[in-house]
């Protein structure tokens, strides 16, 4: 399958709505079984779609709220079957008792139309 832009948005569309519903059933449906994960491109990555569901438990449903994302970019290279996405996304930090802001760049690996390779580059901050 050659990935489309439609495609692309789709998947993208459905992490968000993942995400800004804290829905941890929901990301495992956009990632193939064996997927990887890396929320920090120089640690071990996240394994497989039961580890991301995990790390989504944790990281997003229980350590997040008030969670808004909107996509600022979308790329894909059809040939290569990878997107790069770029979105905002505004949250409540749990842990820290903060609003945070933070602009990501993710590049996703697709396989037979779901994400096989996640790598995110991101910043955050205090929302002002």
């Amino acid at each position: 399958m050659t990935l489309s832009r439609q495609h692309a948005r789709d998947v993208v569309d459905t992490y968000i709505r993942a995400w800004t519903s804290q829905d941890p059933d929901l990301i495992t449906t956009v990632f193939t079984e064996d997927a990887t994960y890396h929320e920090r491109v120089l640690d071990a990555a996240i394994e497989r779609r039961s580890g991301i569901r995990d790390y989504w438990e944790s990281k997003v449903v229980d350590a997040q709220a008030n969670i808004s994302c909107r996509l600022l970019s979308l790329y894909v290279d059809a040939d290569a079957d990878t997107a790069i996405a770029e979105w905002e996304a505004r949250f409540d930090d749990v842990p820290q008792q903060v609003r945070k802001v933070m602009r990501e760049v993710a590049i996703l690996e697709f396989e037979n139309g779901l994400i096989r390779s996640l790598r995110e580059y991101w910043a955050s901050r205090t929302a002002l």
